[in-house]
């Protein structure tokens, strides 16, 4: 059986930690590496896409970083419970045309007790920047 530590349930110092290795990896921009962390089945609603699955995730992922350059994210622990964590975030990117976006969301995790996250629902909304203000290059 896989597992993905730190393991439910949480404290805030092992939630921080799930937050951190999150961000680490959807920074590497590696979809494969990134779909590991979710259950076989996991569910996800992202903006206005419902996904399922190792397999929808990846192709998701996959897109999306092959639309959005220059990819940054940082994300924020804002509370846990045993198997839930919910997290603020930000990320950076520079879209087909040359134009750099900014966008903020929240999101809310649940897990299994083998520390894959079964459940993804994720708020963004992006709005346009300019090259020199990013935060995160």
């Amino acid at each position: 059986m896989e597992k993905k530590f730190p393991l439910p349930p949480f404290s805030e110092e092992t939630a921080k930690q799930k937050v951190q290795m999150a961000e680490d990896a959807w920074n590497s921009r590696d979809a494969k590496k990134v779909s590991k962390a979710y259950t076989i089945d996991s569910e996800w609603r992202n903006r206005d896409q419902f996904l399922t699955g190792r397999d929808q995730i990846v192709e998701f992922l996959t897109d999306k970083w092959n639309n959005e350059h220059d990819y940054k994210l940082k994300k924020e622990y804002w509370a846990h419970s045993d198997n839930r964590i919910a997290v603020r975030f930000e990320y950076e990117y520079k879209d087909e045309r040359g134009d750099y976006h900014r966008a903020y969301g929240n999101e809310m995790w649940e897990f299994n007790a083998n520390g894959l996250m079964k459940k993804r629902y994720a708020s963004i909304n992006d709005t346009p920047i300019k090259e020199e203000t990013r935060k995160y290059i």
